[in-house]
């Protein structure tokens, strides 16, 4: 099968609200390379075509999985990979999510920077992403997957543009020199209950190391990433799946509450 047979697989499984086969069951030896390209065909799509909501959408950012020792040894990767962030993916703080949006919704917290100047690399360092950083928000990312029962390797979760969902970013944004992201905890709740705690130090040591690595690796590709842009960082602690009805409220370190129902 080709590359744009298979994204429009995931395409028909994200509008139909049916989750389809792995990637890799249905073109074995489907490359990374390969699956990159298939997550950029359904990014244009859905920039050109039509979104979540039926307008096009729009570019706004990207985000950054599998930034765990856990994530990547449970996916036998050494590295994490990323995915685009559309505007019709963010939901407001306090906002609802439209659950018949999603198809196997999961939450996690994590921490979101908001650049003001571009990085370019390879080359590029943490010092450099601190000094392009305009301001840090908490997060809850609402992680997807078009693929049944989240049945997925390396290159199924990146060809389905790194099982993205939505976003809810935080009303007040903090300056990240004043923080010390590896020691900063988060704490998530589902219906008031505490589901899972983590810390920065969880995301590549510290969530600076995750904007590192994507800026050197979005090089490889001849990308950068932009002024004004949003990336999500990666995951502080466990994931927790949702249903219509529940709520999810996440705190990070002395940061502004998230919260988001659905």
């Amino acid at each position: 099968m080709t590359n744009s047979q298979l994204a429009s697989i995931l395409w028909d499984a994200q509008f139909s609200g049916l989750p389809c086969q792995p990637l890799t069951q249905l073109q074995p030896g489907l490359t990374l390379e390969d699956a990159y390209a298939i997550q950029r065909i359904n990014l244009d799509r859905r920039m050109n075509e039509r979104g979540l909501f039926g307008k096009r959408a729009r570019s706004v950012g990207k985000k950054i999985g599998i930034t765990s020792r856990a994530v990547q040894t449970w996916l036998k990767v050494s590295e994490p990979d990323f995915g685009g962030l559309l505007d019709d993916m963010s939901v407001p703080n306090a906002g609802r999510a439209d659950i018949t949006k999603l198809l196997q919704p999961r939450v996690e917290g994590e921490i979101a920077f908001v650049l003001k100047k571009c990085l370019v690399g390879p080359g590029i360092t943490p010092a450099q992403v601190v000094e392009a950083t305009d301001c840090v928000l908490p997060a809850i990312e609402i992680i997807d997957s078009r693929v049944k029962d989240w049945q997925i390797t390396i290159q199924d979760t990146v060809a389905d543009n790194a099982s993205s969902g939505m976003f809810v970013l935080g009303s007040q944004p903090a300056l990240l020199r004043q923080l010390d992201l590896r020691t900063v905890g988060m704490t998530l709740r589902k219906n008031g209950q505490v589901m899972s705690t983590g810390a920065g130090a969880a995301c590549m040591g510290d969530p600076v190391n995750a904007v590192v690595w994507l800026a050197n690796r979005l090089g490889e590709f001849g990308e950068q990433l932009s002024a004004g842009q949003v990336i999500l960082s990666g995951a502080l602690g466990p994931v927790q799946p949702v249903a219509a009805g529940d709520w999810a409220t996440v705190h990070v370190g002395n940061l502004s509450e998230v919260v988001v129902s659905f």
